[in-house]
């Protein structure tokens, strides 16, 4: 077993689990047909993507363990996702922001894991990097048209920056787990990353007309398993079934 790939695979499972459950919150609740149909879609993509790497998680650990056991049957301070992705939905404008901020970091994660030593990831890699692709095409639209709309909108947006963007350094912290991966040659390094996720912030915010904001203090702990008071309402739900009627399969 390969401790530091099993906490790192882990660790990117959860982003994907735990944002695809919020994202799929909005199911039936979007406020208009279209973004009812894309909204549940982008959450498939998210959860697809956690159950691949739970799935290689278990792989790694070679303990018995299945992806539902990863998904369902961890306590809360065992997630390791950051706090960004567990952020509530809030009003249209801030779920399509927090989308817009891990797409963003997430599409050249998967165009560099296209040269990854680990063979696995790197198959993963050439699907979802077409899937979190759209997800910054449909997103960064919606910031656009709401920062470049009427002044309600412009005001939306803009009080979704202020509650997220200090959420969004989290992405960029390294572990001693990610470092050993990244000197293998299995992950990207995070200054590569951050250096697109900044251009292409500042690219739709431009248009949007937003300024990109500077914060005095970072959010974070997701990583250590350090997590927000909505998380345990969030798990509670996302469990529920599983820990309700035990054993449960689909």
């Amino acid at each position: 077993m390969n401790p530091a790939l099993l906490h790192s695979v882990v660790q990117i499972a959860d982003d994907h689990l735990i944002l695809g459950h919020r994202m799929s919150e909005w199911c039936g609740h979007a406020p208009m047909l279209e973004e009812d149909l894309s909204m549940p879609n982008m959450a498939l993509d998210m959860i697809g993507q956690a159950r691949t790497l739970y799935t290689y998680a278990a792989t790694i650990e070679n303990q018995g363990r299945t992806e539902d056991d990863f998904a369902y049957l961890r306590n809360d301070r065992e997630y390791l996702n950051c706090l960004l992705v567990e952020r509530p939905n809030g009003d249209f404008a801030h779920t399509m922001l927090r989308q817009l901020y891990f797409a963003a970091y997430m599409h050249p994660f998967w165009e560099a894991m296209h040269k990854s030593t680990d063979n696995t990831l790197q198959a993963l890699s050439f699907k979802a990097v077409k899937e979190i692709a759209y997800h910054i095409r449909h997103c960064g639209e919606w910031i656009v048209r709401l920062g470049d709309g009427t002044d309600e909108s412009h005001e939306r947006i803009n009080n979704a920056v202020s509650a997220l963007h200090p959420y969004t350094a989290e992405l960029f912290e390294v572990d001693e787990q990610r470092l050993a991966g990244i000197e293998l040659g299995i992950f990207p390094a995070q200054a590569q990353l951050r250096q697109v996720w900044d251009k292409t912030i500042d690219q739709i915010f431009h248009q949007a007309k937003i300024k990109v904001p500077r914060t005095d203090f970072n959010q974070s702990g997701g990583r250590k398993g350090l997590h927000t008071e909505d998380f345990g309402l969030l798990l509670s739900q996302l469990q529920y079934l599983q820990r309700a009627y035990p054993g449960s399969t689909w």
